[in-house]
């Protein structure tokens, strides 16, 4: 059985934020506009729960990480507000979309919210890296 270490689970997790957020490309092109909505999501909750890993964070659920990534890292301006307010939206957004029927998301909100997301990983990077 192979182990992991910290920094390595680190790593994977920002690579696959990093990957996922690639994904949502090709799902925009093809006009999946649900499924690109959940792995911007994933892919931002892959770049949080990597801050978190770096700082001995622990959680056991996609609530508990959104609200230990407000506690710890917005409310105390190591992130901005901003950045906050876009995973929230996105947790918000991927619920919706995958658990309401009749529940369609569109071009435009997709394309709106592609470019932050890809600022939010990128800024996470950078806050890991610096610590």
């Amino acid at each position: 059985m192979t182990t992991y270490n910290k920094a390595d689970y680190i790593k994977y997790r920002i690579q696959k934020a990093k990957e996922t957020i690639q994904e949502v490309e090709v799902l925009v092109e093809n006009k999946f506009w649900n499924t690109a909505i959940n792995r911007m999501y994933s892919s931002c909750f892959y770049a949080v729960g990597a801050l978190l890993v770096k700082h001995g964070i622990e959680t056991t659920s996609h609530s508990g990480t959104r609200q230990k990534f407000g506690q710890l890292f917005v409310k105390t301006g190591k992130i901005d507000r901003l950045f906050g307010k876009h995973y929230s939206d996105l947790f918000e957004k991927r619920h919706k979309g995958d658990y309401n029927d009749f529940f369609d998301y569109d071009e435009v909100t997709v394309r709106r919210l592609l470019p932050f997301s890809k600022i939010f990983i990128e800024k996470i990077d950078r806050l890991i890296e610096a610590d």
